[in-house]
């Protein structure tokens, strides 16, 4: 049993389980009929995305530490109490069941799926 840190859209792992879009907004041009069979989710979870403004600022962030300030700031939206008990469910039935959580960036490591994964490691999370 584990949790997969995936980028939307692309093809799923075969022990993927059930996936979960962590974004602000769902694809464009998509129908929504289409989110699933397309690999894009199954289910939309925007509380574990930044809030708008600091979508804004991550696209922006050119520079290590206007990234890092992008990180911090995220850290801290993910430390309110509802944001910190997801990531404490998802933790724990990480360790019963296969799921993913993902973001449509290309890559991870500019990506706030980057952050959710240290958070989730942090709390003992089963990552695939």
């Amino acid at each position: 049993m584990s949790l997969r840190i995936v980028r939307l859209g692309t093809p799923r792992h075969p022990q993927e389980g059930t996936r979960i879009g962590t974004v602000r907004r769902p694809p464009r041009g998509i129908a929504k009929e289409r989110f699933a069979a397309d690999d894009w989710y199954d289910v939309w979870y925007p509380e574990l995305s930044p809030s708008a403004e600091l979508v804004a600022s991550a696209q922006k962030a050119e520079t290590p530490a206007e990234w890092a300030a992008f990180v911090r700031a995220f850290k801290a939206e993910m430390n309110a109490p509802a944001a910190r008990r997801t990531l404490d469910l998802l933790a724990a039935l990480s360790h019963g069941a296969h799921f993913s959580i993902g973001c449509y960036c290309e890559d991870e490591a500019r990506c706030h799926r980057s952050v959710l994964r240290a958070l989730l490691a942090e709390r003992g999370a089963a990552i695939a």
